[in-house]
């Protein structure tokens, strides 16, 4: 090719290829013939054969305009999370405005820039996959070569593509880097409340640790957002850490290491760990104070939970039978009453007195014992009857000092629909329960205690002329709860539509068994994908304050909360960082971690080429680290070496564009007619005129 203008000969056969070759190979045999008989004209004669063949296959000159194409070189600039430690953003910023002046210098040369974020979820860096597209985008006829600039951790290596031309890595980082973390290598989902559960960890260093940090460790520990502890432990060995849930729902346990002087990064210095508390067993006792028709309701609903252990008792004698018959000799099996109420009490999780009495059965010390095990973290529900405002009612009984409510002794009877109160519209034991009632609304009791509610009691429901029905209480550690009617059983017969028994049940029992989600103020926070939902729960009918979060950046911003249903607050907010999210509104707190506890990008945080390396040697590029110099950019031919020590090379491709074809004969049709008869005659000649046979 002259300037723009490249010629070559091509063929336009005037018969099929296959005609042509069958009349070539017909000449030779003639031209064979010729030779073996000694004509002294054979030379002339296979000459003008051959002129008829060339004639038939037509040839012709086609000259090509042609316009000449840059040659391409990509740059995949690595920005993700694992780029921010250091100074590894700077160097890449360098490495790129150097490369970006060495592609200019070249003429006829063009630089592609394509930068990689975290991948979604948690797939770190998507480098691979990046370069892939860049490429795919370009002709590959024109693609010279490509440029990584990371610091080598690549999560997609699997993804590498076929390379054209050379490929080099322009790594980040420095040698002297090192870098401290932290690894839960094992957390269980699942746990039993009140029961340890071992999780491992490890403190690993890696790098150039300096003497000065080596060998021991600070760690701490705090549950839900508490007050963390601090305890020294060594670096790299497992640590076996036994844990006691303290209470059902999401516990979050959360482990920091103090940060060391001149290590890397402290993103991967804490980690957060959800377990899930569960019971073993719900164990209850519940005493039956005389045979009634919501006994075998309460049994019914309690046997029906396979969680649920249940001890039931029934008191058989009925108050006004007088027939001497002693009351030891009454039960069809012996009460165990001092191994329930001294020895195991503390094993049960809840104590229900249904319509139960005083008639001597349980004396004042075992009725002592059952209210001191409230004020030390036991729960009693009081399912009243008319028993309640009699003389030998529990409300007579040691247990008043922890009731919450006092009674008139007056039984209301006549048909009434329980209703939930203001403070029950809020109080997360009953809210949202009128939701569930069928048409017409919750099915009619019958009859109801008159009580009044006292000190912390918290009235829920109401029902006769707006007396309190539910009455909720804390009493030291403890809770009580107090329901004025024995006519709930109705519900559970589903007696005029019925009404949610079973769910008030439930949440009654896990109100007491103090479960986080239903305590009455709460601030909690659920992790999704790219965002946190934060919700609030208050008795309190002002509006909460705006909740102040702290991302994981250290970046502290305000979120307010719009009510959603009386006394919770709720909205969702946009969470861009991985990592730990601490959320504080007044006295309460919590944490929550966005994606994994540890994320992929901080798993190894010190720069290597050892993923990339055979893929650059299989492309025929090198590896150079940027802190030991800025390479030059050469020109190499294809297959050559194209990296040395500070410089990389990349392949031209000459590509180009046609503008222009011409296609012209090589000799017009009567020349070779002519050349073909001139030889004939000359062949005519030297057999004939000039000398006959050749001798």
């Amino acid at each position: 090719m002259i300037g723009g203008m490249a010629a070559s000969i091509v063929f336009d056969p005037l018969l099929p290829w296959a005609v042509i070759t069958g009349l070539a190979v017909l000449c030779l045999g003639l031209a064979l013939y010729a030779l073996w008989r000694g004509l002294a004209g054979w030379p002339w004669r296979t000459g003008a054969a051959l002129a008829l063949l060339a004639a038939l296959m037509n040839p012709a000159i086609q000259r090509e305009e042609r316009k000449p194409l840059s040659d391409i070189v990509i740059a995949v600039v690595d920005r993700t999370s694992s780029q921010s430690v250091g100074d590894r953003a700077l160097q890449a910023e360098t490495a790129l405005a150097a490369l970006e002046a060495e592609v200019a210098a070249l003429p006829g040369t063009e630089l592609r820039v394509t930068t990689v974020l975290d991948a979604p979820g948690d797939g770190g860096s998507p480098v691979m996959a990046a370069l892939a597209e860049a490429i795919a985008a370009e002709p590959r006829d024109r693609i010279a070569g490509a440029v990584i600039i990371s610091d080598g951790r690549v999560h997609d290596i699997e993804l590498a593509p076929a390379m054209p031309a050379p490929l080099h890595l322009l790594m980040t980082g420095r040698e002297s880097d090192w870098d401290r973390r932290l690894i839960v290598k094992n957390a269980p989902a699942f746990a039993i409340i009140d029961e340890p559960v071992t999780l491992t960890l490890r403190i690993e260093d890696a790098g150039d640790v300096p003497a000065s940090a080596a060998g021991m460790a600070d760690l701490s520990i705090a549950i839900d957002g508490g007050e963390p502890q601090w305890y020294s432990v060594p670096v790299g060995e497992d640590l076996e850490l036994p844990v006691t849930l303290p209470h059902g729902g999401q516990n979050i346990l959360q482990f920091d290491v103090a940060a060391a002087e001149g290590e890397l990064t402290t993103r991967n210095n804490s980690s957060v760990t959800a377990i899930n508390g569960v019971r073993d067993r719900l164990r209850v006792l519940l005493v039956s104070g005389e045979p009634h028709a919501g006994e075998r309701v309460w049994r019914n609903l309690l046997k029906s939970d396979p969680s649920v252990d249940l001890v039931h008792f029934t008191i058989l004698r009925p108050p006004e039978k007088q027939d001497g018959v002693p009351v030891d000799e009454l039960s069809l099996i012996a009460f165990p009453t001092r191994e329930l109420f001294v020895e195991k009490i503390e094993e049960f999780d809840l104590i229900i007195f249904d319509r139960y009495r005083l008639r001597g059965i349980l004396p004042q010390a075992y009725l002592e014992n059952v209210r001191d095990y409230v004020t030390r973290g036991g729960t009693v529900l009081v399912a009243a009857g008319p028993e309640f405002g009699t003389a030998d009612s529990l409300w007579r009984s040691p247990l008043a000092d922890i009731l919450p409510v006092t009674t008139t002794s007056r039984v209301l009877e006549g048909g009434f629909r329980p209703a939930l109160t203001d403070l029950g519209q809020r109080h997360p034991v009953t809210q949202g329960l009128d939701a569930r009632a069928p048409e017409g609304g919750w099915g009619r009791w019958f009859r109801q205690i008159e009580i009044s509610a006292r000190g912390a009691g918290q009235v829920v429901m109401e029902g006769l002329e707006r007396r309190p029905l539910l009455v909720l209480a804390r009493e030291g550690e403890g809770r009580v709860a107090v329901l004025a009617s024995d006519h709930a059983w109705l519900w559970g017969r589903g007696y005029e539509g019925g009404g949610p028994q079973l769910e008030l049940l439930r949440r009654l029992a896990h109100w007491m068994l103090k479960e986080p989600e239903l305590e009455e103020e709460t601030l909690s926070a659920e992790p999704k994908e790219q965002s946190i939902v934060v919700s609030r729960r208050t008795l309190s009918e002002t509006p909460p304050d705006a909740v102040e979060v702290t991302l994981p950046d250290g970046t502290v911003t305000a979120l307010a909360l719009p009510q959603v249903s009386p006394g919770h607050y709720r909205a969702e907010m946009p969470a861009p960082q991985q990592g730990l999210y601490r959320l504080k509104q007044g006295e309460l707190s919590t944490v929550v971690a966005v994606g994994p506890p540890s994320p992929r990008e901080f798993e190894e945080t010190l720069a290597s080429a050892e993923v990339l390396e055979p893929v650059v040697e299989a492309a025929g590029g090198g590896v150079l680290r940027i802190e030991d110099g800025l390479p030059d950019l050469r020109t190499v031919g294809e297959g050559r070496t194209a990296a040395g020590r500070g410089w990389i090379g990349i392949t031209p491709r000459g590509a180009h564009v046609t503008q222009d074809i011409r296609i012209s004969a090589l000799l017009p049709e009567w020349v070779w007619l002519a050349i073909a008869s001139a030889l004939i005659l000359l062949a005519w000649l030297r057999e004939g005129r000039l000398g006959g046979k050749a001798v």
